[in-house]
């Protein structure tokens, strides 16, 4: 069954202790990302496993091979079940990630790679220089660091199809960009509903403002929830 992921997509430890809780069993899975890890360091994660929560270390590592290897080591002595690279780090940087993960043991988080950023569009990608489609990057990406040792990808919602078929039944798809219907987009460019993601075969997904920002955010996590149950019922091929 797929996994949903909320995003802690807030400023401090006490705000994640407070959503955490609200949240209670309704989910079981975090995604601490970047600017809350800077704010407030490795102990926000002990802070959610420390509630016999699940997390995805969300930094998107991008550095030669030995800095990454060091710093994937740093985020699997915390515990943490998933993290991500960027994929255009190159295939000694991916493998670097992997072995450093392996080292863990069987606790090893999987190292997911980051293809094209949610936020980005065809225009985004001319602007920097890369010539081919978003759709066409993600595959050349998403199938290289699989090659390489990565667990699985990030990639948007509307190419997780494509991707499942050409990774295999194996690969991790995390997808961040999904909306239940009607919610707002926010700034993300490649969108679509919980539903049609894991029919498509998204193991995992990753939603913030449309549970934080809920009058009943524990009720709309259990929307969303079932949502993704269903789609399973559906014909929904990963499971």
């Amino acid at each position: 069954m797929a996994e949903l992921i909320v995003a802690l997509d807030v400023a401090s430890a006490a705000e994640v202790e407070r959503v955490v809780d609200l949240l209670g069993e309704a989910v079981s899975f975090y995604k601490i990302g970047l600017e809350l890890f800077s704010a407030e360091g490795p102990g926000v994660v002990a802070t959610v496993k420390a509630r016999g929560k699940k997390v995805f270390l969300d930094l998107k590592l991008h550095d030669i091979p030995r800095t990454v290897e060091r710093a994937v080591k740093a985020g699997a002595s915390l515990g943490v079940d998933l993290m991500t690279i960027h994929a255009v780090g190159g295939k000694a940087m991916i493998r670097a990630a992997k072995e450093a993960a392996l080292a863990v043991g069987a606790d090893a988080p999987k190292i997911l790679a980051v293809t094209v950023l949610t936020s980005l569009d065809q225009g985004d990608l001319t602007d920097a220089g890369i010539s081919r489609d978003v759709r066409a990057q993600v595959e050349v990406m998403g199938e290289f660091a699989f090659a390489n040792g990565a667990d699985g990808i990030v990639c948007s919602p509307r190419e997780v199809l494509h991707m499942r078929t050409l990774l295999g039944p194996d690969a991790l798809l995390v997808t961040p960009g999904v909306r239940p219907a009607g919610a707002d987009v926010g700034d993300q460019k490649r969108v679509t509903t919980p539903a049609q993601a894991v029919r498509d075969g998204s193991t995992h997904l990753v939603i913030g403002r449309p549970i934080l920002e809920a009058p009943d955010p524990r009720a709309a996590a259990r929307a969303i929830a079932r949502e993704m149950k269903g789609a399973h019922g559906e014909g929904g091929e990963y499971e």
